[in-house]
């Protein structure tokens, strides 16, 4: 402990990293430095430099990384169709390599000997903080008091905050009953009656979108512009990463689309259930594919797909930096070179439906693919061979009287 002269925090000015911030000054005589990211999870961040101040901190770090988050996480995540055992679209996963990246930055910067985070010994986000953490600093030192300080449940926190006088916001009567984590690409709901995996959840906990049941009775129509497999411009609007996602979460959400519940496996071996709001990025899987079917070659495509479901569990497991997934993005990145064009899309309570799509780099041969006559642009008569070369396994192996 002695080694350890300052501490970088990922602090969200909330009862948890207030009191870590304290405990870190009092179990290890170090001097903190909190660092507070804007990924778009839709709340004021710069209150928590106030709560920062009062707590005498002297360096306290602020950022707006939404574009950054959106550009360089999100977008390249969705040119791999990504999307975790069939039902998570990872908005939790995704937004924690880059924290973990700019807390390295920092204690880089501040000289600190070690960052801190405040996620507990039973999820993935300590998985997720400190591999990235490692990979980027493999000298850095890692504290994380869920693991170490016996606080273990809100009763307690309260208590360590009214004993040294660390101001937090009660809000009783109207603090959300469950464990809520939020970016622009997502909202997530654990906890309360979401432990019982039969329990339905109550309409009030849903936040980004409108039920279904409830949507508009009328469909909303959109475009989106395509350009080396990112969204570059909705309703022929140019938009920066960020705007694009902003953009699709509110009309998505309005048209009740997004919402998944999910019991999924945890990297540390659990089960856990929890709900999920991803309007936009919903969206943006349903188009993406679409336009791929139009511009990529059949192979690649299906290679693609292959190698998704590994793509997917390393976003999930925490291995943003690692040289397996850098080297998928290098191919996925290459499959998109001609992924460009128009996505149109119908939105209708809860439904996304393509309705159209084109490109001047499209496959699709309208000479070859009618039903009508192809003028000669295809021979009917070569699918026989095709089909008997095909066969010919099959054939052997039931002439020797294998089934």
């Amino acid at each position: 402990m002695s080694e350890i002269k300052k501490v970088v925090l990922a602090y969200s000015g909330g009862l948890d990293t207030s009191v870590i911030a304290r405990w870190l000054e009092e179990t290890y005589a170090c001097e903190v430095v909190t660092f507070t990211a804007d990924v778009g999870q839709g709340e004021e961040v710069e209150p928590a430099r106030a709560k920062a101040e009062a707590m005498g901190i002297k360096e306290i770090y602020i950022e707006n990384l939404q574009e950054e988050f959106v550009r360089d996480y999100v977008f390249p995540m969705f040119r791999a169709n990504a999307i975790y055992e069939g039902e998570y679209l990872l908005g939790t996963s995704i937004a924690r390599p880059l924290i973990a990246k700019r807390l390295v930055e920092i204690a880089h910067e501040t000289g600190a000997d070690a960052i801190s985070h405040g996620a507990t010994g039973k999820g993935n986000d300590q998985v997720r903080f400190e591999l990235g953490a490692y990979a980027l600093s493999p000298g850095i030192k890692v504290i994380a008091p869920w693991r170490e300080w016996d606080l273990n449940s809100r009763e307690k926190l309260m208590s360590y905050c009214d004993e040294r006088g660390i101001s937090v916001e009660k809000k009783i009567g109207t603090k959300s009953p469950y464990s809520m984590d939020a970016n622009l690409l997502h909202i997530s709901y654990e906890g309360d009656i979401l432990e019982d995996p039969a329990a339905e959840p109550e309409e009030a906990m849903w936040l980004w979108s409108v039920s279904p049941e409830n949507a508009p009775d009328q469909a909303t129509y959109i475009e989106l512009d395509y350009k080396l497999g990112d969204i570059v411009a909705i309703d022929g609007q140019d938009m920066t990463p960020a705007q694009v996602l902003t953009h699709l979460n509110k009309v998505a959400g309005a048209n009740g689309i997004g919402r998944a519940d999910i019991v999924e496996n945890r990297y540390v071996g659990m089960k856990s259930r929890g709900c999920y709001e991803t309007p936009g990025g919903t969206v943006m899987l349903k188009a993406h594919r679409a336009i791929e079917s139009l511009t990529m070659d059949r192979e690649l495509a299906h290679l693609k797909d292959d190698l998704m479901p590994r793509y997917a569990s390393l976003v999930y497991n925490g291995y943003w930096f690692a040289p397996e997934r850098l080297a998928l993005q290098t191919l996925i990145d290459e499959s998109q070179r001609f992924v460009n064009g128009k996505v149109r899309l119908k939105l209708y309570k809860g439904n996304v439906i393509v309705v159209g799509r084109e490109s001047d780099n499209s496959l699709f041969d309208e000479d070859i693919a009618t039903f009508e006559d192809d003028a000669g642009a295809y021979d009917q008569a070569d699918a026989e061979g095709f089909i008997k070369l095909n066969a010919l396994r099959l054939r052997i192996a039931a002439q020797k009287g294998r089934k």
